[in-house]
């Protein structure tokens, strides 16, 4: 029979539906019918049929019409908020970041499949996963090695040996032994009482990433996880039924015990959950409402669940992968800018960039030489000053491949610590079933990608540093040969006046960002702690500086493309010609002032989206060079 779960101030209530024909003014009469009804004094409300009332969907908060009937506007299954007049909204709507989710109540289950092993998942599959492109499976291999472990722990909890963690208390408490009859009460508890995070929640794509995450480490079979357990994560995972996981309170060590605690708190059915199809409600509906049931811990299954780096790992693979694509599309948006401001492209000569091998050097030299003027993409607008008293280009132009080159390659450092993360144990005991012994260790603690998290904000923020000035260089006249701000009649219009501003305020926010947070420790847990690596705020800021490299960058490229503008009908090489196309197709030229943020915006879509790699590896004139670059 269709059912829809129906929220009223503190209770949720499922109210059956026999006739989906019927109103949505009558479901809301049948919820209070039932609200009532549980409480002692009606919960203060008179006759059910003078309450005023709305009906809105939780996801969304779509307003109903009480006329409508429930097949038309509800699912079986859905859920919605009954407020009543003179009520405040419910503390219950839990806020999400604008602009952040894009799972939302469109949102179907994909057709493919990701296999997880423990083994080989990669930053991109991590944030692909994250994305909802696919759901999960576990190999065989895995779900034998997650057998043979359980069984290793079953046998010490049936012959009471004492192992930290698995019959013993946690922390400080290592030394305290547990009954047997009290070891799944541990667990619980365990969850419970570390579920201390505080702040806004994860997303739902980077709680996807998170769960993602946990299952393919438990899928190694070092951790001693149950194989019932980890097909329900899974199962929760597939249907996109995420735990509220608030993004502060971890310090790395041991591992990022606060978010992964809310994260399996919602699996056992307590705290907040999000669906596509539910938004927040209380995480045993959630689970009800997809057919799935809270888990029921095992001995050790609590610390299986909790312990590890993965907080850390999931922000991380998410920040190398934007990092990388935003500092491949770094190097068109400065080759474009480059020939706007009339620059040379001798500084690119490869024998140059030879005495001087580093790996990211060479290949953004390469890139600007595929992109610039040259005999197979010939330049007007290079031709027409060839001939220049101009012997060399500012640094902001001429040094793209020094400092451009170390970027790329502090990202691969970074992408290659997070991968190598992406794929270890990071639990504490491991369970070796092979040796027949578990093991106390270390792995948990988050200092490897936390420095590298650190390094990458450090790296990637010099390309907004140096995207920066040359927006100073486009937008000062003195420099550049073009109107004062990009603009026609200066003065009476601003143009990219306070957009060169926006880009200064981001890159000295990235200052600050900058500052390491893995350079400080405080010992926790009454010492036994005594080092952490503050990982989860090196991931997030990391994020956070990212994020901040793109919107400058989508700047530059709004600015270099309005340059184009004063400087025609000469035109610029295919490759850079095709980009300035993509970015019209979407902003049209300034000619005079308008309200600047939309454009920024949709720009700044475009680099997220990464359009302008795809359009360019998309042209078969260009085919070869640029998937040779990009």
């Amino acid at each position: 029979m269709p059912r829809v779960t129906v929220h009223i101030r503190d209770e949720w209530l499922t109210v059956p539906c026999k006739d989906t024909t019927c109103t949505i003014q009558w479901l809301g009469f049948e919820a209070l019918k039932r609200y009532t009804k549980n409480k002692p004094d009606n919960g203060g409300l008179k006759s059910i049929k003078d309450i005023p009332f709305v009906v809105r969907r939780c996801q969304g908060h779509g307003l109903l019409d009480s006329d409508d009937t429930i097949e038309d506007v509800l699912e079986d299954n859905d859920f919605v908020e009954l407020a009543i007049e003179g009520d405040s909204m419910s503390p219950d709507f839990i806020q999400c970041q604008p602009g952040v989710s894009h799972l939302t109540a469109v949102y179907r289950e994909p057709d493919d499949y990701l296999f997880l092993d423990g083994n080989s998942l990669s930053s991109l599959d991590l944030v692909n996963l994250g994305k909802g492109l696919y759901k999960i499976k576990l190999t065989p291999e895995a779900e034998l090695k997650v057998v043979k472990s359980r069984e290793l722990l079953d046998t010490i909890v049936k012959e009471n040996r004492v192992v930290y963690g698995i019959t013993t208390g946690f922390g400080k408490f290592a030394r305290t032994v547990i009954p047997v009859s009290k070891l799944k009460e541990l667990q619980e508890n365990l969850v419970r009482s570390h579920s201390a995070g505080v702040g806004s929640p994860l997303s739902p794509e980077r709680t996807r990433m998170l769960l993602a995450l946990r299952i393919n480490v438990l899928a190694k079979g070092y951790s001693g996880i149950s194989l019932e357990t980890l097909t329900a994560m899974v199962q929760a995972f597939n249907a996109s039924c995420l735990s509220f996981v608030p993004e502060k309170g971890t310090v790395g060590a041991s591992g990022d015990l606060a978010p992964l605690s809310h994260l399996a708190l919602g699996l056992m059915g307590e705290g907040k959950m999000w669906s596509p199809k539910s938004g927040w409600a209380d995480a045993k509906y959630v689970l009800e409402a997809h057919g799935l049931k809270p888990v029921s811990l095992k001995p050790k299954e609590g610390l299986a669940l909790i312990n590890g780096t993965q907080m850390i790992t999931s922000l991380g693979a998410e920040a190398v992968e934007r990092a990388e694509a935003i500092a491949r599309q770094a190097d068109i948006i400065a080759a474009l800018t480059l020939e706007v401001l009339k620059g040379t492209t001798k500084a690119f000569d490869s024998d140059i960039h030879e005495l001087r091998p580093h790996p990211g050097q060479s290949q953004v030299a390469l890139r600007f030489r595929s992109l610039l003027d040259s005999d197979h993409h010939p330049s007007e607008i290079a031709e027409s000053h060839r001939f220049c008293d101009r012997v060399q280009d500012a640094y902001t132009m001429r040094c793209c491949p020094q400092v451009h080159g170390v970027v790329n390659d502090t990202i691969d450092f970074a992408k290659n610590i997070i991968n190598t993360e992406i794929n270890s144990a990071t639990d504490n005991p491991m369970v070796f079933s092979e040796r027949g012994e578990t093991i106390s260790g270390g792995n948990f603690h988050g200092e490897y990608p936390a420095k590298a998290l650190d390094y990458l904000a450090i790296g990637v923020h010099e390309l907004a540093s140096i995207s920066e000035r040359r927006i100073e260089r486009l937008c000062n006249p003195s420099l550049s040969e073009l109107p004062a701000f990009l603009v026609s009649e200066g003065g009476l219009n601003s143009g990219f006046m306070i957009a060169h501003c926006t880009a200064a305020s981001l890159v000295s926010e990235n200052k600050v960002l900058c500052h390491p947070s893995s350079v400080d420790s405080l010992s926790t847990s009454a010492a036994t702690e005594d080092h952490v690596s503050m990982g989860g705020w090196a991931a997030r800021k990391a994020l956070r500086v990212v994020e901040n490299v793109e919107q400058v960058l989508a700047i530059e490229l709004l600015a270099a493309c309005q340059g184009i503008e004063f400087l025609r009908p000469l035109r610029t090489t295919t490759p850079l010609e095709k980009v300035y196309d993509l970015v019209r197709s979407t902003v049209k030229p300034w000619i005079k002032d308008r309200f600047m943020a939309p454009d920024i915006e949709a720009t700044h879509r475009l680099l997220i989206d990464q359009k302008a790699i795809h359009y360019l590896l998309s042209l078969d004139s260009l085919g070869y060079v640029m998937s040779v670059t990009l």
